[in-house]
């Protein structure tokens, strides 16, 4: 028996137990019960000849150093268990012992061996690929450091260099595998995750492990995969874990874990190895359904073509996007990958917000009923070429959106036929209005269009309390454009803000109207805004009529006063605001704007004073009838005096006559003869 063997205490160099999994604590329980014999070997025993740099042995053709540097071995994780914990089939053995067993790391690492073996690499070692890499290419032999030790091959800073050892362009398993990702590495180094890694040093940025796991690498085919389709949000969700809030206007970001196909995969997006904050086109490669797709004639069971050109997608704001983050039913493991498509695009994948104001319009109601008058986001925007609102040949360009919605809204088509309401032929209004002309003629791309007011994607009734041209949403509408005039309107006596009554107040469509609103300035405007006003204010309408300035408006011109010019057009108060323009302190200033160098006694004229009212204007009310009584007893007195008259009248000229006949007749009595 070999001196060494003499019979110690078993055990003698414990673990820590912090320094061994559960398991490896048991396997050395057991292995301190097998015998006092086989306990009885030291790592010192061992030492004595693996210390020697020039022990070698023969492995097959090849020769394989038995070095054991004892400083590094007991610096690492498993400085403190005996050399037989790991080589428990030399346990016991007399020195120079046999040819030792591969060391079986499952012992103690149970768990990790269990997903290993499941794993690519595991796969491979198991069908005796020589390029398959066991637990120590990645950990180490007798220098095992803990990951969290910046020497490790495992810690986060080496990783990427770790797995570059087979990975990197042009090794071995890149040349003599089937991976589909090239230039991994170099492709890692200069993304956003490589970059904080390997320049920063941000050691919790993702490195290879973070996406693949360490022990349980898998195909992205792999349902169990951690890169696989459905499960890419959950592993990018580890760090970013905020990135639904992040997508909250673009993306209902729930579904991503909950749903599969329903929201485009985060590399979708995000190249793989590539992450920067922009899009790419990865995950299924355009360049891949374009093989079929930019074919002339391809095209569906029901006949109509599913060819896509590519020049309309170069040029389109999707140009960035992969055809997979439209089509998200897309499955990459298929020959065909868009066989597995089943329902269109839904375009609120993305565009939740927009999409979600869609689906309450009254746009969105009638396509959830399959209503052929409900548009779909195609029809406005387009299909593969869709443009910007700021690209003039975009259907949703100012100058092109009277077209886009007279489609169906113009006089006999779809939308019109179905509309019940007041306006009609709204299309030719608008046209010929200030908005229009602005527009159409002008090309004035700030002026109003049909989205202006009725917005693009929530379109609503005007009797709707959340639609844009709801009598008390229309001041806000046009204050989008007029906000000067909105901010006099909301503190005016017709401000739903400042007036509180049952009654209807006027907005800016009663006295502009909707669709054919002109210009203020208009002699047309001046003549009718006295009626508009009279719609509501009908007596004092009648009033106004009666005065000199009504009744020169009645004969046609548009130079003397009318409502607005001394009550104001959009500000109108109470006469006892201070702010009002009919105040004591600002009335001489108001009529002055007609009358050079009135003062106050001018202005004292009652405007709508009338004969009408005896309790407001009794001086005048009396006045006014008791000439009018007067001018009536004198015509009625002289009528009557004129009637009884006309009988003496008649027979005094009757009489006349004669007389001078008689007086003719002395005269020349031969012309009688």
């Amino acid at each position: 028996m070999s001196p060494f063997m003499i019979p110690r205490d078993p055990m003698p160099h414990a673990p820590h137990p912090r320094a061994l999994p559960r398991l490896a604590c048991a396997a050395l329980l057991l292995f301190a019960l097998v015998s006092v014999r086989a306990a009885a070997q030291e790592n010192s025993d061992c030492l004595m000849c693996h210390a020697e740099k020039s022990m070698t042995m023969k492995r097959g053709t090849r020769t394989v150093s038995m070095f054991v540097d004892e400083k590094k071995f007991k610096l690492s994780i498993h400085g403190s268990i005996p050399c037989a914990g790991c080589h428990a089939d030399l346990a016991g053995k007399e020195f120079p012992h046999e040819k030792p067993k591969q060391v079986d790391c499952g012992t103690c690492h149970g768990a990790e061996e269990a997903l290993h073996v499941k794993s690519l690499h595991g796969k491979a070692i198991l069908r005796g690929d020589a390029l398959a890499p066991r637990c120590k290419d990645c950990h180490g032999n007798h220098d095992i450091l803990a990951a969290k030790n910046p020497k490790s091959p495992v810690s986060p800073m080496q990783i990427p260099y770790l797995c570059g050892k087979c990975h990197r362009e042009g090794s071995p398993v890149m040349q003599q595998r089937a991976i589909h990702q090239d230039h991994i590495l170099e492709n890692f180094s200069e993304s956003i995750h490589g970059e904080g890694l390997l320049r920063k040093g941000l050691s919790v940025s993702a490195n290879c492990a973070s996406c693949h796991t360490a022990h349980s690498i898998l195909p992205h085919t792999d349902p169990l995969s951690s890169i696989a389709r459905k499960n890419i949000a959950k592993t990018c969700t580890q760090c970013h874990t905020m990135i639904e809030t992040v997508h909250r206007k673009v993306i209902e970001g729930k579904l991503w874990e909950r749903e599969q196909h329903v929201l485009p995969a985060c590399v979708d997006c995000h190249q793989p190895h590539k992450v920067r904050k922009v899009f790419y086109n990865q995950g299924m490669a355009d360049s891949d359904c374009q093989r079929c797709h930019a074919k002339a004639d391809i095209k569906a069971k029901d006949g109509h073509s599913l060819t896509v050109n590519p020049a309309d997608l170069q040029h389109s704001r999707h140009a960035k996007v992969a055809c997979s983050q439209c089509h998200s039913e897309v499955n990459v493991s298929k020959i065909r990958p868009c066989e597995t498509i089943v329902n269109p695009v839904d375009c609120t994948q993305c565009h939740a917000e927009v999409g979600n104001l869609y689906k309450k319009s009254t746009h969105g109601l009638l396509f959830a009923k399959n209503d052929p008058n409900g548009p779909t986001c195609k029809e406005c925007h387009g299909g593969h070429g869709v443009l910007g609102k700021h690209q003039p040949n975009s259907p949703i360009f100012p100058t092109n959106i009277p077209k886009l919605c007279a489609r169906c809204h113009r006089e006999g088509e779809k939308a019109a036929v179905k509309y019940k309401g007041a306006q009609h032929d709204i299309v030719n209004h608008y046209a010929e209005s200030i908005h229009g002309k602005g527009l159409v003629e002008s090309g004035l791309t700030v002026t109003a269009t049909c989205t202006s007011c009725h917005t693009a994607h929530s379109v609503l009734p005007q009797k709707d309390p959340a639609s844009s041209v709801n009598p008390r949403n229309v001041p806000a509408t046009c204050g989008a454009c007029h906000h000067g005039i909105q901010e006099q309107f909301e503190k005016s006596i017709h401000s739903t803000l400042v007036s509180k009554t049952d009654k209807k107040l006027p907005a800016c469509n009663d006295c502009h109207s909707a669709h054919q609103i002109r210009r203020a300035d208009e002699q047309g405007f001046k003549l009718t805004i006295m009626t508009q006003c009279g719609r509501c204010h009908e007596e004092i309408a009648e009033t106004y009529f009666d005065t000199y300035h009504g009744k020169v408006t009645q004969l046609g011109y548009t130079k003397t006063a009318k409502c607005y010019d001394c009550h104001g057009a959009h500000d109108i108060l109470p006469a006892e605001n201070p702010r009002s323009h009919l105040n004591r302190l600002n009335v001489v200033k108001t009529c002055a704007k007609c009358h050079p160098g009135s003062n106050r006694r001018f202005a004292g004229y009652l405007t709508h004073a009338t004969h009408h009212d005896p309790d407001k204007y009794p001086y005048l009310f009396y006045t006014f009838w008791g000439m009018t009584s007067l001018l009536i007893i004198t015509f009625l007195a002289g009528g009557l005096h004129t009637l009884l008259w006309l009988p003496r009248a008649l027979k005094i000229r009757r009489e006349q006559k004669a007389r001078e006949k008689a007086r003719h007749d002395a005269l020349h009595p031969e012309k009688k003869a």
